[in-house]
């Protein structure tokens, strides 16, 4: 879900190939349920092998990330590990939804509804242990580096961002600036035109970049007071937020109060299934680890045929041309001659 602060955040709107030459790390299950969640059949159906396990994110990670490579950026993909304990009732309640999601999905199949019905799958979308394993396996015979996470991976790829290890961090949610990020780079792996839910309606997605000074200039605030507009509005650990409270109000709330917990007693029905404190400690002093390493190296070509081709049904054909781009996108990134001298 993450928070709502697109009104008051500013962006930037620039090209992939603006971001040529650039490492950027990669919510990894932001992306994933991107894929899963974009890349289906007509009926709303998932792409599956031969064994009925869904690919679709295989699909997406596979050529999303090579027309990232053929640009010339460098991608790390950062997954999530346990989740904070404040995180649970958001994780209870999304698994509500999605069961809640099925059984209508099942009616409007039954009802011969496919509109409705691949609007429903979308919902009912979920990254199981295989789909993750499956990540890991592809992104291993790619060449590319990918960072386990102690907690939250949105904050492991920030911290990477502040460390330098990175140029920015990318994902859809704005609680990249929560946990610090500087830069935050949206619309990376889902740029391109895509059709609106259940409309005929087609739009183009455009990469954004957003800052963490700019925003604090632009607002007028601190870090903290960001955090404190962020628990006001609705976080993944207090999801309801101040009912009715949206960022506008909230930064000017903020503003003028300088807390959250000055600002309290002017806010009707301001109740949290948290203490505010706890929450606004997870962005401040998220858990995240400095043991990784990142190294790129020359994709294993057979290795990726052998696991998408013979293992996932995947086109041979298009698989080999995308092992190609991503090959030329190497050299093209370096001027090198030899993929040695890149990915060492």
């Amino acid at each position: 879900m993450g928070v709502n602060l697109r009104d008051i955040v500013p962006k930037t709107h620039v090209k992939l190939e603006d971001l040529a030459g650039k490492t950027i790390a990669i919510d990894a299950y932001n992306a994933l349920y991107q894929f899963l969640a974009i890349i289906r059949q007509p009926d709303g159906t998932p792409l599956k092998d031969s064994t009925g396990n869904v690919t679709s994110h295989l699909s997406g990670l596979l050529y999303r990330t090579i027309n990232l490579i053929e640009l010339g950026i460098k991608p790390i993909y950062v997954f999530d590990g346990t989740p904070p304990v404040l995180k649970h009732e958001t994780i209870e309640r999304r698994q509500q939804i999605k069961i809640e999601a099925a059984i209508h999905l099942e009616k409007a199949i039954a009802k011969g509804d496919i509109t409705k019905a691949r609007m429903l799958a979308q919902a009912t979308t979920t990254l199981k242990d295989y789909m993750k394993q499956d990540a890991h396996m592809l992104l291993n015979l790619m060449g590319l580096p990918w960072v386990q996470a102690p907690s939250e991976g949105e904050a492991q790829a920030a911290h990477m961002t502040k460390r330098g290890d990175a140029d920015y961090t990318a994902s859809q949610d704005y609680d990249s600036l929560l946990f610090g990020a500087p830069k935050l780079v949206r619309n990376v792996t889902i740029s391109g035109r895509r059709k609106l839910p259940s409309k005929n309606i087609y739009i183009d997605v455009i990469p954004e970049v957003i800052t963490l000074n700019d925003t604090l200039k632009t607002c007028e605030i601190t870090h903290q007071q960001l955090i404190d507009i962020a628990i006001l509005v609705g976080t993944d650990f207090n999801p309801d937020g101040i009912k009715g409270l949206g960022p506008k109000t909230a930064l000017k709330l903020i503003k003028q109060y300088g807390t959250l917990e000055n600002a309290l007693p002017y806010i009707k029905n301001a109740e949290f299934p948290h203490p505010p404190q706890s929450i606004r400690e997870i962005f401040l002093h998220p858990q995240v680890t400095n043991d990784y390493k990142l190294e790129w190296r020359e994709p294993d070509a057979e290795g990726i045929v052998n696991f998408l081709v013979r293992k996932k049904d995947f086109s041979e054909d298009r698989v080999r041309k995308a092992i190609e781009k991503m090959q030329q996108g190497a050299q093209k990134l370096k001027g090198k001659t030899t993929l040695e001298k890149w990915f060492g």
